[in-house]
C-alpha cells in the first residue's frame, strides 16, 4: 500500500511539471515570432483612421516621367517620410519628420516658388522634398514594404492635420541628415535671419555613418571649380572665420575670399564644416556632418527619440519658439493659392 501511495505521488508530480517544462523548453525563435506578431498587431491598432478620398489633393510634379500626379495630402506626406528618412528610425523621429514634411508642403503652397511647373505645387526631388509612390517604394523595399509602411503610416497619421507655426504662420521646416554636433543659424548659410532657425546643440549625430567623411580632389580640379590658383608654398588656404555652428564662414585662397557654402557647393562636399591640406597633387578634405545644417537633424531626431524624446520634444528643440497647430485654418488659403 505504501508503495502504491509513493508511485501515485510521483505520477501526480510529473503531470503537474509537464506544462512548466513545455514553457521552459519552447523554441526561442517561436517566442520571438510571437512577440513580433504581437508588436505588429499593436502597431496596426495604433494607426488612426484615415479616408484618402476626404483628404486635400496635392499636385506633385514627377520629375522622371515629367507628369503631374495628384496625391491625397497625407499619402504624399507618407511618400516623403519614406523617401527622406530611414524607415527603421524610432517612430517618434518619424513623427517629427512627418510634421516637418507636412509643414514644408503647406508653406510651399502658401508661398509658391517660381520653378514649379504649371499645374503642380511641388516637385518630387531634393529641390523641395523627395517623394516616392507606393509602387516605387514596393520596388525599393521588397519584402520589407509592409513592415516599413506600417511604421510610417503610424507616424504620419498620428500627426495628421498638424503643422508647425511661428506667430501663427507655417514655418520653413528645413531639415537635413547629420549635424557636426550643432545646427546652423539660418543667416550663416543663407541670407535671411529666421528667428526659429537658430543654432542648437545636436550631440546625437555622432552615431550617423556620415558624421565624418574624407575626400581627395586633384589640384587642377580644385582650382578650376573654385576659380582660384593655389599658392606656391604648398598650402591650400586659410580658414578665416567659423559660424556659431562651427562651420566655415569664410576662407581665403591666395587672396580670394570664398564662403564655406560656396566651397561646399562647388566641390560637392558633405558639409561646410571642413579642414583641408595639400598632399602632392591632391587636396585632402575632411568634413563633419552631412547637409546644410539648418533646422532639424534627422539623426539627431532619432537620437533624441532613442533617449525617450517625443516628436514634440524633437521639433521644439530644433525649431525655436514654434507651436504645433491644426492645419484646418490654412486649408482655404491653400485652396485659393493652388
Amino acid at each position: 500500500m505504501k508503495r502504491l501511495i509513493i508511485i501515485a505521488t510521483i505520477l501526480c508530480t510529473v503531470v503537474l511539471l509537464i506544462p512548466t517544462m513545455l514553457v521552459l523548453f519552447v523554441s526561442p525563435s517561436d517566442n520571438t515570432v510571437a512577440t513580433e506578431s504581437a508588436g505588429q498587431e499593436l502597431l496596426a491598432a495604433d494607426i488612426p483612421d484615415y479616408d484618402p478620398s476626404q483628404d486635400m489633393p496635392v499636385a506633385v510634379f514627377r520629375s522622371q516621367k515629367e507628369v503631374i500626379e495628384t496625391v491625397p495630402l497625407e499619402k504624399y506626406v507618407m511618400g516623403v517620410v519614406a523617401s527622406e528618412m530611414n524607415a527603421s528610425f524610432e517612430v517618434e523621429a518619424l513623427k517629427a519628420q512627418a510634421l516637418t514634411a507636412r509643414t514644408y508642403l503647406v508653406k510651399l503652397i502658401l508661398s509658391p516658388p517660381t520653378e514649379v511647373p504649371e499645374g503642380a505645387v511641388t516637385i518630387d526631388t531634393v529641390d523641395h522634398q523627395v517623394y516616392k509612390s507606393e509602387e516605387e517604394l514596393r520596388k525599393q523595399w521588397g519584402n520589407d514594404y509592409e513592415m516599413n509602411m506600417k511604421r510610417i503610416e503610424q507616424a504620419v497619421l498620428s500627426t495628421q492635420g498638424q503643422v508647425l507655426t511661428y506667430e501663427d504662420e507655417p514655418i520653413d521646416a528645413l531639415f537635413f541628415s547629420t549635424s557636426n554636433g550643432y545646427t546652423e543659424n539660418s543667416e550663416d548659410y543663407w541670407a535671411n535671419e529666421i528667428p526659429y532657425l537658430r543654432s542648437v546643440e545636436s550631440p546625437w549625430d555622432q552615431q550617423s555613418p556620415r558624421f565624418t567623411a574624407r575626400t581627395s580632389i586633384p589640384v587642377n580640379e580644385f582650382q578650376e571649380k573654385l576659380g582660384v590658383s593655389l599658392p606656391e608654398d604648398g598650402t591650400v588656404g586659410t580658414i578665416n572665420e567659423r559660424t556659431k555652428g562651427n562651420r566655415v564662414a569664410k576662407a581665403t585662397i591666395n587672396g580670394k575670399v570664398l564662403t564655406g557654402k560656396d566651397i561646399r557647393d562647388k566641390l560637392n562636399l558633405d558639409s561646410s564644416d571642413f579642414q583641408w591640406q595639400r598632399q602632392g597633387n591632391e587636396i585632402v578634405i575632411q568634413t563633419r556632418g552631412w547637409g546644410h545644417g539648418v533646422g532639424m537633424s534627422q539623426y539627431g531626431a532619432d537620437g533624441m527619440a532613442k533617449e525617450g524624446g517625443t516628436y514634440k520634444d524633437i521639433v521644439n528643440h530644433y525649431y525655436q519658439g514654434v507651436k504645433i497647430q491644426p492645419l484646418d485654418p490654412y486649408i482655404g488659403e491653400m485652396t485659393a493659392k493652388k
